[in-house]
């Protein structure tokens, strides 16, 4: 492993260690919007540069200058400039990959410079209630149920009067934003931050950072920075270069001075796939447990039973999540062995241990019931980045038949990218299951880490020792879990 892979996979066990602590937060910059069709400060002040006869690309490191001249020259009506604003963040955008894995993740508190509304969409999207702030009387008053706070420190489009744009209106942020720069300092000595599309050229966060810097120089709190490496422009000297790579070392050295550690990118889709990769880890600790059966030959009813109940309780003992649809025969042994694991270890109940979402059994609106149970699978699977299939049978017509929804639940398993392990030993639908998946494994199309697909395989043995079977999964899961 390079360098740089072990870089980035050190900064997503911090991620994830952040976010098992419910401490992480993320600030994000016009570069998280920008892949999304917005423009750059450089550009939407270009016309406010042609008007003022300067060149936008010369003043590209005094953009909140070249504001402040606009407003002079207007003798302080910002009217064009808020035009602008309006005219270029009221555009429908297309959500970014980036959004929608940050609006999924398990984060409870955003910061943004950005006027525009993408983190809020996609959190909507996720299905998620944001509690948006953008001026100080926000402080005050919570959304209720919300899920996440999105603090918007520059302000909202909606109101672009408001917007923080000029220099005046930086020199003046420390009185009238104060309640913003204490809630953003208690977050950054309370919390772990991941800079994302962030250029730290904003003179408020620099401010804010240094008064954190002084207040805890020695106990400051780690955070990170996710950031380009700098690419030759075209007809750009090599000493011209050089000097922009000198530059950014030093940058990037300076950063450490506020506990922000940088990592680097050659290309913009990196960030996508720490982020995947960062949401993959996380759905791996909620283990789904697909299950239904009329009856559990060739083992005895209680010994299968115990089997699932040993199952599900060790997952949660190992700091797992069950998630099960209580299936016919086996949601009871889940949540018993369940229940237990968390009484035992001295916890209460609650959603970040066991999920369990009960099927309706009765059609009641004007929607199908099979198409809404598929919507109620995909939801309930989502949650999960493993999925364990047993058994799978059900009475139909005084005969035994395979289960067709644990078929559907397979299905919806793989096309949302979560480690399937079918239990072929189990027999029925669980068998049929193993043997599509062997002849994915065998042919190339199911690939997996550390040779966990050797293991999958050891699970098609019909009437397989129970207890064998039990420990072969654990091991699958556990492995996995740790990357293998």
């Amino acid at each position: 492993m390079s360098k740089k892979e072990r870089e980035k996979q050190r900064l997503i066990k911090e991620l994830l260690d952040s976010i098992d602590n419910r401490n992480l937060a993320i600030f994000a910059g016009a570069g998280l919007s920008i892949p999304a069709g917005y423009v750059n400060w450089q550009q939407l002040l270009k016309p406010i540069a042609d008007e003022l006869d300067l060149d936008v690309e010369k003043e590209a490191n005094n953009l909140v200058q070249l504001a402040q001249y606009h407003c002079n020259v207007n003798q302080s009506n910002r009217g064009k400039i808020n035009q602008l604003l309006i005219n270029e963040f009221s555009q429908s955008a297309s959500l970014t990959e980036n959004h929608r894995i940050l609006s999924r993740l398990p984060i409870e508190t955003f910061w943004t410079t950005n006027y525009d509304r993408m983190i809020e969409s996609a959190l909507s999207d996720a299905g998620k209630v944001p509690d948006v702030k953008y001026n100080n009387k926000q402080l005050a008053f919570t959304v209720p149920k919300r899920d996440v706070v999105v603090y918007k420190m520059h302000g909202d489009i909606e109101h672009p009067g408001e917007a923080i744009l000029t220099k005046d209106d930086y020199e003046s942020y420390h009185v009238r934003m104060q309640p913003f720069i204490n809630a953003l300092s208690g977050d950054l000595v309370s919390k772990t931050f991941l800079f994302i599309g962030f250029s730290f050229t904003d003179p408020n966060l620099d401010y804010i950072l240094s008064r954190v810097r002084v207040a805890y120089s020695r106990d400051q709190r780690p955070h990170y920075c996710l950031l380009k490496n700098l690419e030759k422009d075209q007809n750009e000297s090599d000493a011209d270069f050089e000097y922009r790579q000198r530059k950014q070392e030093l940058f990037i050295q300076d950063l450490l001075r506020f506990g922000i550690k940088s990592v680097m990118v050659d290309e913009y889709s990196e960030i996508t796939d720490i982020l995947n990769q960062l949401e993959v880890k996380i759905k791996s600790k909620s283990i789904f447990i697909s299950g239904a059966a009329s009856q559990y030959s060739p083992y005895e009813n209680y010994e299968a039973e115990k089997f699932v109940y040993d199952l599900s309780k060790e997952i949660i003992s190992h700091e797992l999540k069950v998630v099960s649809g209580f299936g016919l025969g086996i949601g009871s042994a889940v949540i018993s062995g369940a229940l237990e694991a968390i009484y035992m270890s001295g916890h209460k109940l609650d959603d970040d241990q066991l999920l369990l979402r009960p099927f309706p059994q009765s059609q009641v609106g004007s929607t199908d019931l099979k198409t809404l149970w598929r919507q109620y699978r995909e939801d309930m699977i989502s949650y999960a980045g493993i999925a364990i299939f047993i058994f799978g049978n059900k009475s139909a017509n005084d005969e035994v038949v395979l289960s067709d929804g644990m078929e559907e639940e397979y299905e919806i398993a793989l096309s949302q990218g979560a480690l399937v392990i079918p239990v072929g030993s189990t027999g029925y639908m669980a068998q049929e299951l193993w043997q599509r998946l062997r002849s994915k494994i065998e042919s190339g199309e199911y690939l997996l880490p550390g040779g966990l697909e050797k293991k999958l395989l050891e699970l098609g043995d019909i009437g397989k020792d129970l207890s064998t079977i039990k420990s072969l999964i654990l091991e699958i899961v556990l492995r996995y879990n740790k990357g293998v």
